[in-house]
């Protein structure tokens, strides 16, 4: 045995000084021509294809996608890992976890539907060649080599190379770390790294088994975004944008942004809050919109305080009774005219930006739009098409304070419950007034003082509804006495003046 393993010793090094020295003394036209069929002699007997995926594509340097897919692939993937001996922790997630990739010259199997194919992570030393580049290359260049039977050749090259891209991919999606954007004003867009949006790391905790709402509606939404993110080939059949508009409405304090943090939590997107005050014209608010990426959530909050864009349509002319109009009310228009002045985005741009043709830039995108009062948005922004589901954040039920009772105080139940449910039916109140007086302020609350701080609310709450009923009641009585009044001077007074004209006439007859 170690005379068979001298003379192969042998054999080879007799072959790599001939290489040499063909190398060294034939011409370059006929060392090709060498080599080109010496491939082909190596592929006649060779019954294996090697693919070669290097990690930079251009002389920029910039790092190949699919080179990052499969690096994220085959160290996400338990199957690959468990045969790898050697790793390298370079992948940091949230600072608290270590992501383990193949190290350098580490070779792993996988196996597809029954197919074992081979990867090696290579590195080489490119030639060094006296050039003058902007960008020079790298002293080293890493890559990753497959290698499989070439009776595998379709197999492999196509339904097995996507699947590798395409669960990289989602796995990179998923490991990444999530951010909060916010548009930043277009004199800030130009210069050394400025960019049009600005970003923090996205923690909000909100989920849906957090959310106070009742569980069919939670589970109806949860259902509708999953389909949703699953439908890349049905929008592209159907002929539309793979977008999808959520309006949320209901009074202040109801959970709207929530539900947005909650639906950013569930999908894994990004949120991208876009202050609509600070956009100068249509044409910025289509370039905040190409700068935006898919698996994103874009939220306009708070839309009918945001620009004046309600009855932009209509003529402009004076509403009727503006002359009665309250004077505070009157000088809070005035000052919410005098914001929204500098901006030039119209309700057609606004329209544009969710479903015209800009809004095909890109896919898997949500648009949010949130508002306090329903009634006061044109009912072109909210139609079928635009915003698909209709969402009422409304006020505090008992299946939503169960919820908050679990989240606050880690009950299911309790003795007051019943009277809580009583009183929650009467009384109005959002959950965020719940959730405050279920929070445990001091070492001294338990769980029962909390509960009755509620009751205590409702009954506060129950009491100022009464009297508030009765105010209005009262102002409305008297409205309706002064108008009274004023009708019947008004009839005195043009009773008094035809009289005194009937006096006249007499006056001349005689």
């Amino acid at each position: 045995m170690g005379e068979l393993w001298a003379t192969l010793g042998s054999i080879i090094a007799s072959l790599m000084f001939l290489k040499a020295i063909l190398k060294d003394y034939f011409p370059y036209q006929l060392w090709g021509y060498i080599e080109k069929y010496s491939h082909k002699l190596v592929r006649f007997v060779y019954p294996y294809i090697e693919i070669t995926f290097p990690e930079f594509t251009d002389e920029r340097l910039k790092r190949s996608e699919i080179f990052s897919a499969i690096q994220t692939y085959l160290s996400a993937n338990d199957s690959v890992r468990t045969r790898a001996s050697r790793f390298k922790a370079d992948v940091v997630k949230d600072s608290k976890s270590i992501i383990l990739s193949m190290d350098d010259k580490e070779e792993v199997t996988d196996e597809f539907k029954g197919v074992k194919v081979w990867w090696v992570l290579g590195k080489k030393t490119p030639k060094r060649e006296f050039s003058f580049s902007f960008y020079p290359a790298a002293d080293e260049q890493r890559f990753y080599k497959l290698t499989f039977h070439k009776s595998h050749r379709d197999l492999i090259t196509g339904s097995y190379i996507s699947h590798v891209l395409d669960e990289g991919k989602a796995t990179t999606v998923r490991n990444r770390e999530r951010k909060l954007y916010s548009n930043n004003p277009s004199k800030n867009w130009h210069g050394w790294k400025a960019t049009k949006w600005s970003h923090v790391p996205f923690e909000h905790p909100a989920t849906f088994d957090t959310l106070a709402m009742e569980t069919k509606r939670k589970e109806k939404i949860k259902k509708d975004l999953k389909k949703f993110s699953e439908s890349k080939e049905y929008y592209k059949k159907i002929g539309k944008a793979w977008k999808r508009g959520y309006l949320l409405y209901g009074p202040p304090g109801t959970g709207k942004s929530t539900m947005v943090a909650a639906m950013a939590n569930f999908l894994n997107y990004d949120i991208y809050d876009l202050e609509l005050t600070t956009v100068q014209d249509n044409t910025e608010l289509r370039t905040l919109l190409i700068e935006t990426s898919s698996k994103s959530i874009i939220v306009i909050e708070d839309i009918d305080c945001s620009l004046d864009l309600t009855g932009q349509r209509e003529k402009k002319k004076k509403e009727e009774g503006e002359e009665e109009m309250d004077p505070i009310k009157k000088k809070e228009k005035e000052m919410e005219k005098e914001n929204n002045k500098s901006s030039k985005v119209t309700l057609s741009g606004l329209l544009n930006f969710i479903d015209g043709l800009w809004s095909a830039c890109g896919g898997e995108r949500i648009i949010v739009f949130t508002t306090n009062f329903l009634e006061k948005l044109d009912p072109a922004l909210i139609r079928r098409g635009r915003m698909d589901e209709r969402i009422e954040m409304s006020y505090c039920c008992f299946e939503a304070f169960k919820v908050l009772a679990k989240n606050y105080l880690n009950i299911e139940w309790h003795e007051l419950y019943a009277e809580i449910e009583r009183k929650l039916a009467e009384i109005d109140m959002t959950p965020a007034d719940v959730a405050e007086n279920l929070m445990l302020k001091s070492d001294e609350e338990d769980v029962e003082s909390c509960l009755k701080n509620l009751i205590e609310a409702l009954e506060v709450a129950k009491e100022e509804a009464r009297k508030n009923a009765e105010e209005e009641a009262r102002l409305k009585a008297e409205k309706g006495k002064e108008k009274s009044a004023d009708e019947n001077v008004k009839k005195e007074e043009e009773n008094s003046g035809n009289k005194n004209k009937d006096d006249e006439g007499r006056g001349v007859e005689g």
